[in-house]
């Protein structure tokens, strides 16, 4: 399996990497309420699960990884900043070990030279856009995630604050259409 081509060009205005990496610095070392995170990370899920991998694609016609981390970010944390790459989601927040993974944290891989990014969910498994299945949920102990996993990464705990769902509106028709 082959994941590579999880990034693209930034097209969005607002925060970018480098802005959020800072704003890291002032946060609080509180987490959110993690129950809060779980129920935003599988409402996107609800609405993004089979979406099919599109390089570059930031809406449900296709999507890349850091494409779906975009926009869980924006969609369901309220955060807003510039469409970023795998690359540059690497840079935001703060390492965490794979012990120390809670839902919400970004996980990176590296396959083949490239790099993949989702998020981590809840019982050692992880949310993600693969180039194969398109949008999913896999298992971290799965042999291959575990060979080709790299480093976690805690993102600011301020987010939490921010969660956003979208119960009982059109949030899947209006993705499709953009």
């Amino acid at each position: 399996m082959l994941l590579a081509g999880c990034s693209s060009q930034p097209v969005h205005q607002g925060k970018d990497a480098s802005d959020l990496q800072a704003d890291d610095q002032f946060a609080s070392h509180q987490q959110p309420d993690l129950i809060n995170v779980i129920a935003a990370l599988h409402d996107q899920m609800g609405a993004w699960k089979g979406t099919p991998y599109h390089w570059g694609g930031t809406t449900l016609k296709g999507v890349d990884c850091s494409g779906f981390v975009w926009r869980t970010l924006k969609d369901r944390f309220n955060i807003d900043i510039n469409r970023v790459t795998t690359a540059q989601l690497i840079h935001m927040g703060h390492k965490v070990s794979e012990e120390q993974l809670q839902p919400g944290d970004l996980v990176f891989f590296r396959i083949h030279h490239e790099m993949h990014v989702g998020f981590y969910d809840t019982k050692h498994h992880f949310l993600h856009a693969s180039a194969s299945r398109g949008v999913m949920r896999s298992s971290l102990d799965n042999p291959y995630w575990q060979k080709v996993y790299l480093e976690g990464r805690r993102l600011p705990g301020e987010y939490g604050a921010q969660i956003s769902f979208n119960y009982g509106n059109n949030t899947s028709e209006k993705l499709a259409d953009e």
